[in-house]
């Protein structure tokens, strides 16, 4: 049979199997030692019957699945506190390019650099051009960087190349 009872500190109700009575355990809600009472009776008028400030005691009969080796599982859990507010495990995520778009006097646009665009009498100028433009619009009116590889056909060789280079979507 259950013994239950409330914690004298913090007033949380525990519910003990009456096989550990005498027992000291923590208090799972404030840490605070407790002994399990011997079981008894709960009195019929509560509060007249019983001296101020005891812990009530209640006997419930014995459930047969409760009382089954699989259920005499001792769990002791502890009640987290927290003394600042907790962070948030979900992130908002941002708002779509529509949105966004919206939300701006700016319209979105989008600027493509091809490698084979910027190469000039044997002098790869790659890196300058895609640097010169990002300071043309500015970190704060970029929205998004990405980088691209392409297949096109050379020309002079009729023969298919790959190559690289980079998308950038920007508000202008």
């Amino acid at each position: 049979m259950d013994v239950i009872f409330n914690c004298p500190k913090c007033e949380q109700e525990l519910a003990v199997d009456s096989a550990g009575a005498g027992t000291e355990i923590p208090c799972p809600s404030c840490g605070e030692p407790l002994v399990i009472p011997e079981p008894e009776l709960v009195s019929n008028r509560p509060g007249l019957d019983s001296p101020a400030g005891a812990p009530r005691v209640e006997v419930n009969p014995i459930n047969p699945i409760a009382s089954s080796a699989a259920a005499k599982v001792q769990m002791n859990l502890r009640v987290p506190v927290r003394q600042t507010p907790t962070e948030s495990l979900i992130e908002k995520p941002l708002p779509p390019l529509e949105v966004a778009a919206k939300e701006t006097d700016k319209r979105i646009r989008i600027k493509t650099i091809k490698h084979t665009d910027c190469i000039e009498v044997g002098r790869d100028r790659f890196d300058e051009v895609v640097s010169d433009f990002l300071l043309k619009i500015g970190e704060t009116n970029m929205i998004s960087l990405t980088t691209i590889v392409y297949t096109h056909l050379d020309i002079g060789t009729q023969k298919l190349l790959q190559d690289f280079g980079v998308l950038i979507v920007y508000r202008g």
